[in-house]
């Protein structure tokens, strides 16, 4: 009897969806289908890669409508915004594509009389793509497109909680008449994908999930000499100025904390806020926290959905307790919220002031609907407190002064700085982070340079 892994559903615990898990010979099979089809994809112009890219990413607008709903039972996410995360694959998709034929040109370093010189980028053969529940179209559309269009084939292998994901994936580029072995969706336990990674089967491995995770994906990776991509977790802050619209703050920042439940790994999960627009800020903040509509996801009224599983919505449930018994003050009352309880996938949003960074709740990634905010005096301690953290995605700072705003993130340690904005990914800028949040890049031209190597051509034209 085949094994089998299973979507459970946030919604109700119900299961949503079941694959059966690929057996070890499915695996190898599939595997070297891979590799016979990586020479004749190489030599594909860039021009024709992308025809294929841009008919699968036709094929999966095709397919939104069924999506939203489907996202929602498989993660959680309201049905009201569900076709934001097919807006943003498309933008990412296209981008990337759009510049490929410019990116992955030869490298020409000049003339030398005699010699034809140049610099090729080479894709690396197999790429393996493992991503994350919790933007699962986004974050597998990262790697998949540019490493397609960069010459690789590729592997993709989703979690468990977002199972059909990867069929739409496997669908779109099916519609698109890719050809065969050059994507393949592979459903496989995590015993598995260690011994694809280990057993040296693939030429690079494009991660995102926790830390742990990461260390184990490099682990895996020793002494095979396997490129690892590693997007990892996040503790990102926010810094509110004296001189902000505060407005615009308080709406911006209470989106880039609540939404998706606060599940992002760019979602902002701490704020610091100058002492002079301090309590109106805190205020306002609440204020939009209190007016969450916490429910079914599948409900259009519904504007805060369920976290993926109970476990982890107990957890950001003991941060919260942990914090108010070490003196911090709760300014959402939980109790207007009567699906959230112990045990449920269900959890209320929360502004908690009187932190600091003793408490969990400001140093370890809480990926869900709670921020804590603190007062500072200054730039200086603002940068201080931002910066003490082991992890490094984004961070944002809320100002009107682009030349202080630019100042102060020279000295943040981040990946990616914003003014004015948070949460948000443009595929113009490299994607990446510091500390423990990873290595590598992905999307912007940078990109692909992780999903190619240079080879040289030294060309004598002279003899004589």
């Amino acid at each position: 009897m085949a094994r089998l892994i299973k979507c459970i559903s946030p919604v109700d615990g119900s299961t949503y969806g079941e694959h059966p898990i690929a057996t070890t010979t499915e695996i190898k099979d599939k595997v070297s289908a891979a590799r016979a089809a990586q020479p004749a994809w190489k030599a594909l112009s860039v021009a024709e890669r992308a025809e294929y890219c841009n008919a699968a990413v036709d094929a999966m607008l095709a397919m939104s409508a069924e999506i939203a709903p489907e996202l929602a039972w498989q993660m959680g996410r309201p049905v009201r915004y569900g076709a934001g995360e097919i807006a943003g694959l498309e933008e990412r998709a296209r981008y990337m594509i759009d510049i490929a034929a410019e990116k992955l040109a030869d490298i020409d370093p000049g003339e030398k009389e005699g010699f034809k010189r140049y610099i090729r980028r080479e894709p690396l053969g197999l790429v393996l793509t493992i991503a994350p529940w919790n933007f699962p179209y986004l974050t597998t559309v990262n790697s998949v497109i540019p490493a397609l269009m960069a010459g690789n084939v590729v592997i993709l292998k989703h979690a468990s909680h977002t199972l059909l994901v990867g069929d739409r994936f496997q669908k779109a580029f099916d519609a698109a008449g890719l050809p065969e072995g050059v994507f393949q969706n592979i459903v496989m336990d995590h015993q598995q994908t260690a011994d694809l990674i280990s057993g040296g089967s693939v030429d690079m491995v494009c991660f995102t999930g926790s830390v742990n995770a990461g260390r184990t994906m490099e682990e895996l990776a020793v002494g095979n000499f396997i490129p690892v991509g590693l997007e990892l977790g996040g503790k990102d802050p926010a810094y509110v100025r004296a001189d902000c619209n505060l407005e615009h703050a308080i709406e911006n920042l209470a989106d880039g904390v609540f939404f998706n439940s606060g599940q992002s790994c760019c979602g902002i999960e701490r704020i610091y806020a100058h002492e002079d627009v301090y309590d109106e800020f805190v205020e306002g903040i609440a204020k939009v926290a209190g007016s969450y509509v916490l429910g079914n996801p599948l409900d259009e009224a519904t504007t805060l959905g369920p976290m993926i599983k109970p476990q982890a919505a107990d957890f950001v449930r003991s941060q919260i307790d942990e914090a108010i018994a070490a003196g911090a003050t709760a300014h959402v009352n939980a109790a207007d919220f009567p699906l959230s309880k112990p045990g449920s996938t269900y959890l209320a949003p929360q502004v908690l002031t009187g932190v600091d960074h003793s408490m969990s709740v400001m140093r370890t990634e809480s990926f869900g609907p709670v921020v804590g905010i603190m007062k500072v005096a200054n730039d200086d301690e603002a940068v201080k407190l931002m910066n003490d953290s082991d992890l490094g995605l984004t961070a944002a700072i809320w100002t009107e002064d682009v030349d202080a705003a630019e100042a102060i993130g020279e000295r943040i340690e981040t990946g990616t700085l914003f003014m004015n904005r948070c949460d948000y990914l443009d595929p113009a800028l490299a994607w990446t982070g510091v500390k423990n949040t990873g290595r590598g890049c992905t999307l912007s031209s940078v990109g692909y340079e992780s999903l190619t190597r240079p080879k040289s051509f030294h060309l004598r034209t002279k003899t004589s």
